[in-house]
C-alpha cells in the first residue's frame, strides 16, 4: 500500500468511524479519485473495510456482522470434526510449523498432537491458542498472533496479524471456512478473517481445508480463497463423498472423505 492509498483509507475511516455508509461513488468524491481507485484501496485494506451493494461499511460494524455465535458452533457435527482433525493431525510431521485457523473445526486438532513432538503453532485464535498453552508439551513453542480482538470468533485482525504471517516460515496451514463451493471457492462469515487466511495461504508450503459436510455447497459474505488455492481438501459424510466424484479435476485439490 502506498502513502496516497493510506491517507485516502484514513479519510475513508474517519468518514465511517461512527457506525456509518458512503456510496461508493461518494467515497470516490470525497477522496477525488475514481471508483476503481477506491475498490483497490478497500482491497489493500486488509478487510477493514468491506463493500455491501455498493456502500463502503467498516467490517467491524455490528449492525453487518454476521450471525454466528462460536458457542453455539461447538456442538455441530462434532464426530465429523473429531474424524476430520484426526486425519489431520497424521499430516502433522516432527519440527513442522503449523498455522492453525480460528473457529471450532480445528480444535480437536490441539489435543492430537503427541505429547513429545517438536511442533511450532501458530495462531490468532484465542480458543485454539488456550488449549494449547493447557497442554503438557515440552517441545511446543506457541506464537499467538494479537491485535483488535473480536470476540464473536474469539479471534485477532488487523495489519499486525498478517504481517506477522508473512515474516513466518509455515510448513502447514489448516485453514477452516463457514461456506465452501466448487466455483466460487471458500468464504467465511467474518471480514477480519479474511487478511490472516490469505496471508497463510501465501506463505505456507502446504494448505489444507479442513470442512465437514456442512459447509458444502454454501456461500458466506466473506470469500478468501479458491479451490485451487489449496493442497488438499478433507470433508465428511455422503454430501463429501459426492464431492469428491463431481470435484475432482485438473486444478481442485485433493479430496479426503473421513
Amino acid at each position: 500500500m502506498n502513502g496516497r492509498s493510506a491517507v485516502r483509507l484514513e479519510r475513508l475511516r474517519e468518514a465511517l468511524k461512527n457506525g456509518g455508509t458512503i456510496q461508493l461513488a461518494d467515497a470516490a468524491a470525497l477522496c477525488g479519485v475514481s471508483e476503481m481507485t477506491i475498490r483497490r484501496d478497500i482491497a489493500a485494506s486488509n478487510g477493514a473495510i468491506v463493500s455491501f451493494g455498493g456502500h463502503l461499511v467498516m467490517a467491524d460494524n455490528p449492525q453487518f456482522a454476521a450471525a454466528y455465535n462460536l458457542n453455539a458452533q461447538k456442538d455441530r457435527y462434532a464426530g465429523a470434526k473429531q474424524r476430520l482433525c484426526e486425519a489431520a493431525a497424521a499430516m502433522v510431521e516432527e519440527g513442522d510449523t503449523l498455522f492453525i485457523d480460528c473457529g471450532t473445526t480445528l480444535m480437536p486438532l490441539c489435543a492430537l498432537l503427541p505429547r513429545d513432538m517438536t511442533v511450532t503453532i501458530v495462531t490468532y485464535a484465542l480458543n485454539v491458542a488456550n488449549a494449547f498453552s493447557q497442554r503438557d508439551m515440552p517441545n511446543m513453542r506457541l506464537v499467538v498472533l494479537g491485535g483488535l480482538y473480536y470476540a464473536s470468533s474469539q479471534s485477532f485482525g488487523g495489519q499486525d496479524v498478517t504481517t506477522a504471517i508473512r515474516r513466518l516460515g509455515i510448513n502447514k496451514a489448516f485453514l477452516s471456512a463457514a461456506g465452501v463451493q466448487a466455483d466460487k471457492g471458500a468464504s467465511c462469515f467474518h471480514f477480519h478473517e479474511v487478511a490472516p487466511k490469505q496471508a497463510a495461504i501465501e506463505n505456507a508450503e502446504r494448505c489444507i481445508l479442513v470442512v465437514d459436510e456442512s459447509k458444502l455447497d454454501v456461500m458466506r459474505a466473506a470469500f478468501f480463497a479458491e479451490l485451487p488455492d489449496f493442497d488438499v481438501m478433507l470433508t465428511s459424510g455422503d454430501a463429501g463423498r459426492a464431492w469428491q466424484t463431481r470435484v475432482a479435476g485438473e486444478g481442485a485439490p485433493a479430496i479426503q472423505v473421513v
